[in-house]
């Protein structure tokens, strides 16, 4: 039987009333290409459901014309809520800013990593997908990223956004103060951590390592 990847995408489209935001594309569709080349099914969910807005910094017309029946999910994700956990063998949380408004502290999308953690599968992100780390715990009640090996999109690379005044947090003091050992690779540059059942990429560049990291787990 092929393996199946749970994909978890943002529903949010404002950081705050001047700021645009959604699924920064690229983490969501070099990931889900590279797990169906390797023979996975992929499932698209977000807490809400239905379709995911895209930020707009993330699309172009240039983008590879390949990208768009990758992107069909998008149209129409599964809420979260009535996703089986056990159905699943790895789970991945794609990027962008939304991640940062609707992930944390959601206790619905806690209770499907608890399960991931638990039974020792795969829990992979990139750039801001690890912001549904914060919140999320253990059965033990011990954080979920409690002496992991992490990283995720940086402080430096955030300042370098200029969104810094709209954030609520900067995602990397926030895995750093729930205990994770936080990797910062330079700023835009492809940087995997894989620490156990644990996969980060940094940032989108990341995403297609990230996914492959995924695959050799998997395989």
């Amino acid at each position: 039987m092929s393996k199946k990847i749970l994909m978890i995408v943002t529903n949010a489209d404002q950081l705050d009333s001047g700021h645009t935001t959604g699924l920064w594309l690229q983490e969501f569709v070099e990931p889900s290409t590279e797990f169906k080349d390797a023979g996975f099914e992929i499932t698209a969910a977000s807490l809400n459901g239905g379709k995911i807005p895209i930020d707009p910094n993330s699309y172009s017309n240039r983008l590879p014309k390949v990208w768009d029946g990758v992107m069909e999910p998008l149209k129409d994700t599964k809420v979260l809520s009535k996703i089986q956990p056990a159905d699943y063998d790895a789970v991945f949380l794609s990027g962008g800013h939304g991640t940062m408004v609707d992930f944390p502290n959601s206790e619905v999308l806690a209770n499907v990593l608890q399960h991931f953690a638990d039974n020792h599968k795969i829990i992979g992100a990139v750039c801001h997908g690890p912001a549904g780390f914060i919140g999320a715990e253990k059965s033990d009640g011990k954080p979920l990223v409690n002496g992991v090996k992490l990283t995720g999109f940086t402080n430096e690379e955030e300042a370098e956004t200029g969104l810094t005044d709209a954030l609520s947090f900067m995602l990397e003091d926030k895995l750093s103060e729930a205990g994770a050992e936080f990797v910062a690779g330079g700023a835009y540059q492809d940087h995997v951590e894989v620490d156990g059942n644990f996969v980060t990429g940094q940032n989108p560049q990341s995403s297609l390592s990230a996914a492959q990291a995924v695959v050799r787990l998997l395989q």
